[in-house]
């Protein structure tokens, strides 16, 4: 941990270098979320709910998506950019290093700037808390927690299983960005609303669902007290992933330079 918190402070120099370009990318980030946010709100204004979720609902369900999004997008980049690093062959480099191979690839890049979609989503957090009707309680505040840091879980699981399968592509899969950004923008509602099909694939194959539709559940008061506990499970999902990885490593052939 020593030696990724000097990595983090090295990466956050380097932005710093720019200040002025740093800090105007991350307003770009902050305002540029906006649009999602006004999509939510002027359909639930107009129409007042869907299949019974209020417009505060969906924030709070919106804003956790957003958050784990945003924290997976921000620390978990370099698996983002994995491809790249195959093409160059630099992950030869990678290879002969003393270091754990995850621990290398998670620290070539860390975008500080996606904190601006942080802060939005938190503020959208804000608005929903406001607005709900939901009796917020210990309990209650430790659950929207865990959904946040099982997402982020679950996020990041997905871009190393996008950057195992690129060491049989070489090229970044664009399919994998409807598990990630289409994740966060279907997950902007409860995900029952979509049909009992998709609600059962996002339980089972990619646990969206675990920290986002059940305790959300719970939150609204429409689901028992052990639904706050699902988001534990959610970093299960890193088996899978990690397997993905270490199958890609074991097969890798390296692309030259």
């Amino acid at each position: 941990m020593r030696l990724y918190m000097m990595f983090l402070a090295m990466h956050l120099k380097s932005r710093m270098a720019y200040r002025k370009s740093f800090i105007l990318y991350l307003f770009g980030q902050f305002f540029s979320a906006f649009s999602s946010f006004a999509v939510l709100y002027f359909l639930l204004d107009r129409f007042g709910e869907v299949k019974g979720y209020t417009l505060s609902d969906c924030l709070l369900c919106a804003s956790v998506m957003w958050m784990a999004f945003s924290l997976a997008e921000c620390f978990f980049r370099g698996f983002d950019r994995f491809p790249g690093i195959i093409r160059r062959a630099e992950f030869d480099r990678i290879l002969v290093r003393p270091r754990g191979l995850i621990f290398q690839v998670l620290c070539q890049e860390v975008e500080f700037q996606r904190l601006g979609k942080l802060l939005q989503a938190a503020l959208m957090l804000g608005v929903g808390v406001t607005l709900s009707e939901v009796a917020w309680t210990p309990l209650r505040c430790i659950c929207v927690v865990l959904m946040v840091l099982g997402g982020a879980a679950v996020f990041s699981a997905l871009y190393l299983m996008y950057a195992g399968i690129s060491f049989f592509t070489l090229e970044g899969l664009e399919f994998m960005n409807c598990f990630t950004d289409g994740g966060k923008e279907h997950g902007s509602y409860p995900l029952d609303i979509y049909g009992e099909g998709l609600l059962k694939f996002c339980t089972y194959i990619i646990p969206y669902a675990l920290f986002q539709y059940y305790p959300l559940q719970y939150l609204l008061g429409r689901g028992p007290e052990w639904y706050a506990l699902l988001p534990l499970a959610a970093p299960l999902f890193f088996v899978p992933g990690y397997a993905v990885w270490r199958l890609g490593v074991r097969k890798y052939k390296s692309a030259g330079s």
